[in-house]
């Protein structure tokens, strides 16, 4: 695999991150609607604290992956200073984060085309559906230099927003605070409410969203080329420099061009990013390009779950918590179960709350936070472990400063989480709640699962050889041809007792001959070449299924011969076609398939299944006899079966 620097790290696991900008400070300023006209001057407030926030999770995460170069991720931390229960909370988080950031980059993204082109607002779900089915067929086909193919629209967009942040920054400096918009954006909604602590908090809660995806360079240090600290360091500064200088920009020029946020769901919406660029640029050719590099970095950055989501999900698996599936790789080396899975939960939560951002907010960022809080209070206890052990007083006094710095963004991040529960709880934070502890539950149920597994496999005892005897072999059969023919003969070599057996599926007359019709060609194509060479002959029972349910009378013949031969082991072999082309499962029947199921469910464990394919582009053979000569080392038995 092909490692990365800084410049391919920025749009590789910056995407989420910066692409946050765009949902964030219109989630604070959409509860702020309330207000009025007051609302926009209020956003400042609101963001000033998300920004000092941010700076805390930077120092923060510095010191996490000074100490994880390799993998820094809550999921790693919290197993490895918290213990067991700490991880699986940590994963059940992370797990829920990167649904919900797939559902809300999406739909963020969608509202900004929908602000550019507004006959597409009618569309917005099928637009969510249709760039998540894009976004999953590409990672199951497999991403390669997905920091190069990112670049463009990811460097795009901070350009283009740069300047038009730089533009809006110079026109309210001139004008005083207060520039003319080139085109003016809606009026202020009429004010219904004062400001209170209440409001502001809410507020504060719903732009916490604009900080998910700081941890993603934690996550993914392994992707850094050597030095890895060094390019980590430097991704991350770069993500949180450009964030924290966008959630400034724009919580100051949406109070100078007086903007307001809009309801999604009504017509002529436009988001909080597209009227900000159109009042400082007007609706040419850098809005466009600006809202489509928008488009893009938002809706690329449901490729950070995509990346991450799978990869956690093979360490949970891994550790015994998840289905081995989500461990396995695909045929172009990715993991596509935890690909198909979390494309699955977030299709769902966009067709449920209609493609709308502001629905699916109130369930963000709880997942986040609480892996911040994970991370950090994890890190806390590690610099801790290690100064208990320190001796240097001068290695020691600089793990204390890390201890301290640790301890801060656990502190931050924890009360930033109490806020984000207490205000979102009733708006729908409490489904997140809801849901966590039963992951956890989920988790450590499959858990439980593959140790009582591992417990009833295990053998410390030496093969046993004693009494072994060669099986009762049962042979399913529908008529005298090539792949009964092929059955036969595999269980001729494996046993001297073999029993085909023949199910008619309707009596009558005509059914009769027929059998009769089959006994006939037995004993002349089967028992007597067998005993010319000197097998013992194969006996043929003809049954009856009743109500076309096949397994029951082979499960009550071999409750049968279980009765009479105690402890012998008994095979069933079935004879199936190999289908290779999907129209041949159209003309055949799956009733091979369905016995073979059937029998395994049902029957005892000194029941042994196995199929016998015959394959239609087999060669024919010319035998004169069709059991050529006995083995040497087959041993002939005087007792059969019945």
């Amino acid at each position: 695999m092909r490692k990365i620097g800084a410049f391919e790290g920025l749009p590789a696991m910056g995407l989420d991150g910066l692409g946050s900008s765009a949902y964030g400070p219109e989630a604070a300023l959409t509860i702020l609607i309330p207000l009025g006209a007051a609302s926009a001057s209020h956003l400042s407030w609101v963001m000033l604290p998300i920004v000092a926030l941010l700076g805390v999770l930077f120092a923060s995460y510095w010191q996490t992956i000074r100490a994880y170069p390799n993998n820094g991720g809550a999921y790693i931390v919290a197993k490895d200073n918290l213990g067991t229960t700490a991880s699986l909370l940590a994963a059940a988080a992370l797990m829920i984060d990167y649904v919900l950031n797939v559902a809300v980059g999406i739909s963020a993204g969608v509202a900004a085309l929908v602000s550019a082109v507004p006959g597409l607002h009618p569309y917005i779900l099928p637009l969510c559906l249709g760039i998540l089915a894009l976004v999953t067929l590409s990672n199951l086909r497999g991403t390669l230099d997905a920091g190069r193919i990112f670049a463009l629209p990811t460097y795009l967009f901070v350009g283009s927003f740069a300047l038009i942040l730089s533009i809006g920054l110079a026109k309210a400096v001139s004008a005083g605070g207060h520039p003319e918009p080139i085109v003016s954006p809606p009026a202020f909604h009429p004010a219904v409410e004062a400001v209170s602590l209440w409001l502001l908090l809410r507020a504060f809660s719903a732009g916490c969203t604009a900080m998910t995806g700081v941890e993603a360079v934690s996550n993914g240090m392994s992707a850094f080329r050597d030095p890895p600290l060094k390019y980590g360091q430097r991704t991350l500064s770069a993500i949180v420099l450009i964030l924290g200088c966008l959630l400034a920009g724009i919580a100051y020029l949406v109070q100078a061009y007086g903007i307001d946020a809009m309801v999604q769901t009504e017509p002529g919406y436009r988001s909080v990013l597209s009227q900000l660029a159109s009042a400082v640029v007007g609706q040419g050719v850098i809005y466009y390009l600006a809202i489509g590099s928008l488009l893009c970095v938002l809706c690329l950055s449901a490729n950070t779950s995509f990346v991450d989501f799978p990869r956690l999900c093979r360490m949970v698996a891994q550790d015994g918590f998840l289905p081995k599936s989500f461990a396995v790789a695909g045929r172009r080396l990715v993991f596509s179960v935890g690909i198909l899975y979390l494309a699955a939960c977030a299709g769902l939560l966009l067709f449920v709350f209609g493609g709308v951002t502001d629905h699916l907010i109130p369930l963000f960022a709880i997942g986040a936070f609480l892996t911040f809080t994970l991370s950090q209070s994890g890190m806390a206890l590690h610099w801790r472990r290690i100064l208990r052990s320190e001796t240097a007083q001068d290695a020691a006094r600089a793990h204390r400063f890390h201890y301290w710095i640790n301890v801060s963004g656990a502190s931050a991040t924890a009360v930033a989480l109490a806020i984000i529960l207490v205000t979102k709880f009733a708006e729908g934070a409490w489904i997140v709640i809801l849901t966590i502890p039963c992951v956890i539950l989920l988790l450590k149920a499959i858990r439980r699962y593959y140790a009582e597994i591992a417990a009833r496999v295990r053998d410390p005892q030496p093969i046993a050889l004693d009494g072994i005897q060669p099986p009762i072999v049962l042979v399913a059969m529908e008529d005298w041809n090539k792949l009964t023919d092929q059955a036969v003969r595999l269980a001729l070599s494996m046993s001297p007792d073999v029993i085909a057996v023949h199910l008619t599926q309707l009596s009558g007359p005509e059914e009769e001959d027929r059998n009769k019709e089959l006994q006939t060609r037995w004993r002349h194509q089967v028992e007597q070449p067998a005993i010319r060479a000197g097998f013992l002959p194969p006996r043929l029972i003809i049954m009856q299924a009743q109500f076309r349910t096949i397994q029951d009378p082979f499960l009550k013949l071999v409750e049968e011969l279980h009765t009479k031969f105690p402890g012998r082991r008994i095979a069933v072999l079935i004879p199936e076609i190999v289908k290779r082309h999907w129209y041949q499962h159209l003309l055949h029947t799956r009733r091979a398939r369905r016995l073979r199921s059937q029998i395994l469910r049902h029957g005892a464990s000194d029941l042994t299944v196995i199929s016998v394919p015959w394959r239609l582009d087999a060669p024919i053979e010319d035998r004169t006899d069709r059991f050529g000569q006995a083995p040497h080392s087959l041993e002939r038995s005087s007792r059969s079966p019945g």
